[in-house]
C-alpha cells in the first residue's frame, strides 16, 4: 500500500453523525493521520472529534447564509471552500475587544521574562572533527582535545594560534569566533556547556557534539534587558489580542457544537478545525 498508513480501530465503531448526517468511516480513518496518539483508538476519537465539531460548524454556517470567497483555480476547491467558510463563520459570530491599558500593563508586570531580551554571547572555540563510525580516530581526537586543554590551561593565550592550525570549523580563520549567538543556535551540549562559563572563562574539558571535540571559550556575555513598557507593548497587545480571540472561538464552537445533535462519538474537547 502507498500514501498514508491508515489506522483503524481493533474494535467495531458506532456509525458518527451529526444532525443525521453520517460521517463515513473512510474518512474518520483517513483524518486518523492527523491525530498521533499510542492507540488506535485514541486516533480514532481525536479523528471523529475534529470531523463532527467541523461538521457542525459548517452545518450551523450554511444554515445562517454564510459565504465566503471562492477557492482559487490551484487549491483544492472542496476543502478550501469548506475552510474559508468556517473561517467566515466564526469572523462573523467571534468579536474580541482591543486589550485596554490596565490589562497590557498588568501582562506586563507578571511576565517581565518572557519579554526579554534574548542574553547574546560570542564564543571562540576549537573544534576537533570526529565521528564515532571511525572508533579510531574518534578516540584520537578526544585525546588530543584533552591535550589541547591542559595545554591551554596554562597557556591560555594560545587559544587563537591553535584554533587558526588545529581547528576543522571555519571560524579558525578568525581564531575560532563565532561571533553573537543566542540560546538555540548551536548544539545543546555546546550550548550547556557555553552557558556555565563566565567571560574569560574556558571549558575544563573537552565538549562532545554530533560535530565532534569543541574546546569553548566565552569572550563576552550581555545580558538581554527588559524593554521599557511602551517598547514592549504592541508585543503585549498582540498576545492578549491572540489570546482573547482563541479562549472565544473556543467558547463560540462549543455553543454550536452544543446546539448540534452528535451521535456515535462523545465530543470532549470542542475546539475549531482553524485554531490549532
Amino acid at each position: 500500500m502507498t500514501g498514508h498508513s491508515i489506522i483503524t480501530p481493533k474494535a467495531p465503531t458506532p456509525e458518527v453523525s451529526v444532525n443525521g448526517v453520517v460521517i463515513p468511516a473512510k474518512a474518520i480513518a483517513a483524518e486518523t493521520q492527523h491525530h498521533p496518539a499510542r492507540r488506535p483508538e485514541a486516533a480514532w476519537q481525536a479523528a471523529a472529534e475534529a470531523l463532527a465539531i467541523r461538521e457542525a460548524l459548517l452545518q450551523a454556517a450554511r444554515a445562517r447564509g454564510v459565504t465566503a470567497p471562492p477557492a482559487t483555480e490551484t487549491e483544492p476547491v472542496r476543502e478550501v471552500e469548506e475552510d474559508a467558510l468556517i473561517q467566515a463563520f466564526v469572523d462573523q459570530q467571534v468579536t474580541t475587544p482591543d486589550p485596554d491599558e490596565e490589562s497590557c500593563r498588568r501582562y506586563f508586570s507578571n511576565n517581565r521574562d518572557k519579554l526579554r531580551a534574548p542574553d547574546l554571547y560570542e564564543p571562540a572555540h576549537i573544534l576537533l572533527q570526529a565521528s564515532k563510525e571511525d572508533s579510531d580516530g574518534y578516540e584520537r581526537a578526544r585525546l588530543e582535545a584533552q591535550t589541547l586543554v591542559e595545554h591551554l590551561q596554562k597557556r591560555p593565550d594560545d587559544f587563537d594560534r591553535i584554533a587558526r592550525d588545529r581547528s576543522d570549523c571555519s571560524s579558525a580563520s578568525d581564531g575560532g569566533r563565532l561571533g553573537q549567538v543566542t540560546r538555540g543556535q548551536t548544539t545543546p551540549a555546546f550550548e550547556a556547556a557555553m552557558m556555565k562559563l563566565r567571560p574569560g572563562e574556558m571549558t575544563g574539558e573537552a565538549v562532545e557534539t554530533p560535530y565532534g571535540f569543541h574546546i569553548i571559550r566565552l569572550d563576552h556575555l550581555v545580558r538581554g534587558e527588559v524593554p521599557e513598557f511602551e517598547l514592549a507593548r504592541p508585543l503585549v497587545e498582540e498576545f492578549l489580542r491572540d489570546a482573547s480571540w482563541r479562549r472565544a472561538v473556543a467558547q463560540f464552537v462549543s455553543l454550536v457544537v452544543g446546539e448540534a445533535k452528535i451521535s456515535g462519538i462523545e465530543i470532549r474537547g470542542a475546539t475549531s478545525p482553524l485554531v490549532q
